[in-house]
């Protein structure tokens, strides 16, 4: 019922930058927040920033002054700014939307397939 497509993810030395983005698409009614997750090999799934759909942010603090969060209400779309990126920043990052599909009153989870972000020299 709803689909999240991210991309730009890649390969990128350290102290460089990428722009995640993440759409949205299907029977949505109403998106209550979006954000980014990330698991590095061998690690637990950790949260790293979210935004609600009035602006409001958190951020996880290994990435504070370097990630920033953004979205395109009108497009149904989340972005992930990254700079200074470090080594300790690989993974693959996947995309979650909180919302309410059309028809119903519950609130769900809804996750992108990911997108693989390598850092090295």
């Amino acid at each position: 019922q709803v689909r999240l497509v991210e991309s730009g993810g890649g390969l990128v030395q350290p102290g460089g930058s990428l722009r995640l983005s993440c759409a949205a698409s299907g029977s949505i009614f109403t998106i209550n927040a979006m954000g980014w997750y990330r698991q590095a090999p061998g690690k637990q799934r950790e949260l790293v920033a979210t935004i609600g759909w009035h602006g409001t942010t958190t951020y996880a603090d290994s990435v504070k002054g370097r990630f920033t969060i953004s979205r395109d209400n009108a497009k149904n779309t989340v972005f992930l700014q990254m700079n200074s990126l470090k080594s300790e920043d690989t993974a693959v990052y996947y995309c979650n939307m909180k919302g309410v599909v059309t028809s119903t009153v519950n609130l769900n989870d809804y996750w992108g397939q990911g997108t693989q972000v390598t850092v090295s020299p």
